[in-house]
């Protein structure tokens, strides 16, 4: 395996990342439904990103990376590359701060994510998703417009940011007299997952970290197994369009790997069927890619009879008729 990337983050920057997003980001609560708990035979905690600002964990990470910008950097603004969520995240970042911002997202993302983004004053760019190359494009912004990019997962800072929630999981579960044996994230480019598994590391050291993905884009699972990144064959054909970036992210994976020797998968419908259950038993609004931790439980994949489970809901920015998909299911 390769040596951890120079800009790997540590602990510390999670507790200044913490400092920093004070005020802004919410900080979410670690939910119980005794009803889940009952049907599962376990105890499950739902870290209720879906809640968050922006309607993902997303902003924790991106007003994190920004507020780093030095303040003689700001003019510039910043662009960033998305399916949806860190897009949103960036842009009301950006918009808090004042700084410009250009996001760069695929023509097919959720019409929802793309009306939000621009609604917070972005400039959105679209690209051809499996076609066109969002790095180059975003990169190509970036220098014309002398602005500062903003990766969506492979960069310390954004992964720091998403680390508080690993943080604030594990206070909250202490608060409630519980230790998580096991934390599931919903894994896509892997800064959140990243992140989290830098927090655990030193909070909860015994605490087993699983990432969850879509099957057929289980890239860090396949990675884990191998030991080395690998990517997906393809970057679209899932509903769960927030996870379907095309492989881990070095600096996240450089972390993860640490922490975690699987990860696990789950099928579209078992997504939706998730979805499904958080709109009608836990009253959440949950779109697919941030359901996939419930969808492993739910489903099985993961038994936690008799174990204190943790999993992120990474996010709740679903289309009305992606939910009228999963609740006709």
């Amino acid at each position: 395996m390769d040596a951890i990337p120079v800009s790997s983050p540590v602990f510390q920057d999670i507790r200044d990342a913490q400092q920093r997003i004070a005020g802004e980001a919410v900080v979410t609560p670690l939910l119980r439904s005794a009803f889940l708990d009952e049907l599962t035979g376990g105890t499950v905690l739902l870290k209720a990103e879906n809640l968050q600002r922006t309607g993902s964990f997303k902003f924790r990470g991106a007003f994190n990376r920004l507020s780093m910008i030095p303040a003689d950097a700001r003019a510039g603004g910043v662009v960033a590359c998305s399916s949806g969520n860190h897009a949103q995240g960036v842009a009301e970042a950006a918009r808090v701060l004042g700084m410009p911002a250009t996001i760069v997202m695929p023509q097919d993302a959720p019409q929802a994510k793309l009306d939000r983004t621009r609604r917070s004053g972005a400039r959105v760019v679209t690209y051809r998703r499996g076609v066109d190359d969002r790095d180059v494009l975003a990169l190509e912004i970036a220098r014309e417009t002398a602005a500062t990019m903003v990766h969506p997962y492979n960069d310390a800072g954004v992964i720091a940011g998403q680390g508080t929630i690993g943080a604030e999981v594990a206070e909250q579960a202490a608060a409630l007299g519980l230790v998580p044996e096991a934390m599931l994230t919903c894994a896509g480019g892997g800064g959140m997952t990243g992140g989290i598994a830098l927090a655990l590391e030193t909070l909860l050291p015994d605490c087993e970290l699983l990432p969850v993905e879509p099957e057929g884009f289980d890239d860090h699972g396949r990675s884990l197994t191998g030991g080395t990144v690998v990517a997906n064959p393809s970057e679209a054909g899932s509903v769960c369009d927030a996870l379907l970036a095309r492989q881990p992210g070095e600096i996240g994976f450089s972390i993860t790997r640490r922490r975690a020797s699987r990860g696990l998968a789950v099928s579209d419908a078992e997504a939706l069927a998730a979805v499904a259950f958080a709109f009608r038993e836990l009253k959440l609004v949950v779109e697919p890619g941030g359901a996939v931790c419930l969808a492993a439980v739910l489903s099985g994949r993961l038994p936690v009879k008799g174990r204190v489970v943790a999993l992120t809901l990474s996010g709740g920015n679903i289309d009305a008729d992606m939910m009228a998909k999963a609740l006709a299911g």
